[in-house]
C-alpha cells in the first residue's frame, strides 16, 4: 500500500519545481521594475486591439484590465505557469500582479501566451483587487476561442463578471487555460 503523505509531497514538491523552473525561462518581464511591465502591458494591449477589434468594445465597457503579457507554461507530467502583468483601471496602472499555475497529469510541451481579464462589474473588480490571492475558476467566460478566433459578444458573455482573452500563442503545448490560476499582487 502506498504511503499517502509521501505521495502528496512527492506531488507537491514536483508541482512547486515545476513552477520555479517556468519561472526561470525567461519570460522577459522581472528585475527592471514596473517601467518595463508596463511597456509589455501597452504593447499586448495595442496587439490584442489590432488582431481582434470586439475587445475594444469589452475593454471601454470594463471596470477593469488585468494585462499578462507574457505567460511561461511547461510540463513533463507535471507543470506550472508563471508570469507578470498590471491592473488597469481608466487606463491607468493601479497595481502588479504575478500569475502562477501548478497542474499534474499527462502533459509534455512548452507555450508562451498572453491573456487579458476584464472586470465587466464593480463588484469583480473590488473581490479581486481584495483578494490576497484570486484563483480564477471554470466559470470564466472567453471572448476569443482556442483557435485564437474572436467570439461575438452575446448576453451571456454581456452578462458575465468576468471575461477572458488568451492570445498570441506560441509553443508545442495543446490548450491553454486559465482555470485553476492564481494571481497575487507583486511589488516589481
Amino acid at each position: 500500500m502506498k504511503n499517502p503523505i509521501f505521495s502528496r509531497r512527492v506531488f507537491t514538491f514536483g508541482a512547486l519545481a515545476s513552477v520555479g523552473v517556468t519561472a526561470a525561462c525567461g519570460n522577459g518581464v522581472g528585475g527592471r521594475g514596473g517601467a518595463m511591465i508596463d511597456a509589455r502591458v501597452d504593447a499586448t494591449l495595442s496587439e490584442m486591439y489590432r488582431s481582434f477589434p470586439n475587445t475594444q468594445n469589452l475593454a471601454a465597457k470594463a471596470n477593469g484590465l488585468l494585462v499578462m503579457p507574457l505567460v511561461t507554461e511547461a510540463g513533463l507530467g507535471f507543470g506550472g505557469a508563471y508570469g507578470r502583468g498590471a491592473l488597469r483601471v481608466n487606463d491607468t496602472t493601479v497595481d502588479y500582479y504575478s500569475v502562477t499555475k501548478a497542474s499534474g497529469g499527462l502533459q509534455i510541451g512548452a507555450q508562451q501566451y498572453a491573456h487579458v481579464l476584464f472586470f465587466m462589474t464593480e463588484q469583480a473588480l473590488t473581490d479581486f483587487r481584495r483578494s490576497p490571492g484570486w484563483a480564477a475558476g471554470a466559470d470564466l467566460e472567453y471572448v476569443i476561442s482556442d483557435k485564437g478566433d474572436s467570439v461575438a459578444a452575446d448576453t451571456t458573455t454581456v452578462l458575465a463578471p468576468v471575461l477572458a482573452a488568451v492570445f498570441g500563442r506560441a509553443g508545442l503545448r495543446i490548450g491553454a487555460t486559465l482555470e485553476g490560476t492564481k494571481y497575487s499582487r507583486i511589488i516589481p
